[in-house]
Parts: structure tokens; sequence; C-alpha cells
């Protein structure tokens, strides 16, 4: 139990809620919502528990209840109305706090309880899109502001891309779609952050499409390989962390000079990193995405 952060600091409950520092002062001198530990210097820390709860006041406040009724409330109402707003349908943001207490407690049952009861009344693919995708996108910020490290990182990536194997899983024995189309999908040389490339797998997989998954860190030069093999081949990568910004259109033109000689080949590109090209400024056979839901459309 040593692993488990037990101790945040007012900066952190900011991070993990949503809910402006300032506020948090507000509501626990006027409504006396949170009662800080104090350090001998009059820092406030906060206890798991006040995480816990300020995180089901501030899912009551977006869902319309004004902080002096939920300040009236006793403690277990506080979670029981909660639990009555998400039964109602209204659990995005209800599932993506559970998934962000199983991270901070290093939790396992938490997070398959969670997820279990999204599927319930949603699909795989509403789960990713609507829950996983927002949550990861609050943990990326979360790592950057130091309110959690690297090893929670990992564990809730780990636990997202093991649902999306399995649903890929299931999609193994079903015959690819009558077509020469071919779809290589890799991440180039060191990166390694490989949850979008996959989701991306599962959705071709799930539309019928052959898919070859290459994973992580692939050198350019064994990407040749693939053509030898397949008359039609468009290869999807995503730029999270590489290439670097100033290396970006470097590896697109050694690509086209390398890999994309041969017709129809073509290259789909995803990630923040597209944020330092112009890639509208290359011919049709490299193309970038925004997101996910766009390339899906280009099928």
């Amino acid at each position: 139990m040593n692993n488990i952060k037990n101790d945040f600091s007012i900066k952190d409950l900011e991070n993990l809620s949503g809910i402006k520092a300032h506020t948090i002062r507000i509501w626990e001198k006027r409504y006396n919502l949170l009662k800080p530990e104090r350090t001998d210097t009059n820092i406030r820390h906060y206890s798991i528990d006040s995480l816990q709860k300020l995180l089901n006041v501030a899912y009551l406040n977006k869902n319309g209840y004004k902080i002096s009724k939920i300040a009236k409330l006793k403690s277990d109402e506080i979670p029981a109305n909660v639990r009555e707003i998400a039964s109602r349908g209204s659990v995005e943001h209800h599932a993506i706090n559970a998934f962000k207490m199983s991270m901070l407690n290093f939790d396992q049952v938490l997070f398959y309880n969670t997820y279990m009861n999204l599927l319930e009344a949603h699909t795989f693919r509403d789960i990713f899109y609507n829950v996983f995708i927002p949550l990861l996108e609050e943990i990326g910020l979360l790592w950057q502001t130091n309110t959690i490290t690297p090893a929670h990182e990992h564990f809730l990536s780990i636990h997202i891309k093991q649902k999306i194997l399995l649903n890929i899983e299931k999609l193994q024995n079903l015959e690819p779609k009558p077509s020469t189309k071919t779809f290589v999908l890799y991440l180039p040389e060191n990166e390694i952050h490989d949850i979008g490339l996959l989701f991306v797998n599962y959705e071709l997989r799930s539309r019928g499409y052959h898919t070859i998954f290459l994973g992580e860190s692939v050198p350019m030069n064994s990407l040749s390989d693939l053509l030898t093999f397949f008359d039609e081949v468009t290869f999807i990568s995503y730029f999270t962390v590489k290439p670097e910004d100033d290396d970006v259109i470097k590896y697109i033109e050694d690509f086209k000079n390398k890999i994309l000689k041969k017709e129809p080949t073509k290259l789909w590109l995803l990630g923040k990193k597209l944020a330092s090209v112009d890639i509208t400024s290359y011919s049709e056979d490299v193309i970038g995405f925004k997101s996910i839901k766009d390339l899906v459309k280009e099928l």
C-alpha cells in the first residue's frame, strides 16, 4: 500500500477535479465542504477521501446542483446523488472520475468494475471515444503538471490497451472483405505511445479490412519489405512524441522517397506532432488527420 498516493496539495485537487484552487478555498470557507489538514507553515493538504468528495461535488455541480444545496447534503447523500444521476445516463464524467481514482490507488478492481458497468449500456467504441480519449487527454496534462507519476500513467495505459486488444482478438477470425488493400500500422523509431494506433487497428478490423499491426519503434527501411507482399498498401502512423518537431517534414520526405515510390502506396498520419507542419501541402499519397474519427470517415 506504500505506492498509493493519499496526500494531495490544493493544486493537485485543482488539476484532478477541474475546480480552480480559488473556488475550492471559497467552498471550504463558505460551505465547509472540505476540511484540509495544514502543515506547520499553514499550507493545505488533503486526503484521498477529500479528493473523492471533491470529484463527487464537482460532478453534481456540473449536473445542475447548486453548491449551496450540495453543502446541505449528508456525507453519504453526496455519492448517492452521484449514482442516481449516473444511472439516468450521465455516466461519462462519473466514469472518468472513477478511472482517475483507480489510477491514483493502482486499483485494478475499480478499473474493471467501472469498465464493466459502462459496457452494460455502451459499446466498446462509444466507451473509447467518450470516456477513454477524454481521460487520456486529462492524464497527459496531469503527468505534465507532476500531479501524477509515470507509474500512474502506465497503469492506466496498460489497462486501456488490454481492453483494445481484447476487442481486437474478438475480430481475428473474421475474413477480410474481398479487397486488395492492406493497411500497415506502425510507429516511427523511438515512438512508443500505441493506444491510438491500436484503436485505429480495431476500427479497421471491425470494418473488415486487412491489417498488419507492427507496433512500436519501427525503422523506416524495414517497411519497404511489405511492398513485395501486397499490391496496395496504406501505411498508418501516429506521431505523439516522435519525430521531433524539426524532423517531421524530413521524415515525411524520406518516406515519400523511400516507400511511396510504388503506386498506389499511401501514408496516413495522426498525432499532435502534425501541428508543426502543413500536411495539406503534400500530394494525395500523404494525408494527415486531426482525429481517429476523421480517419475512419475516409474509409
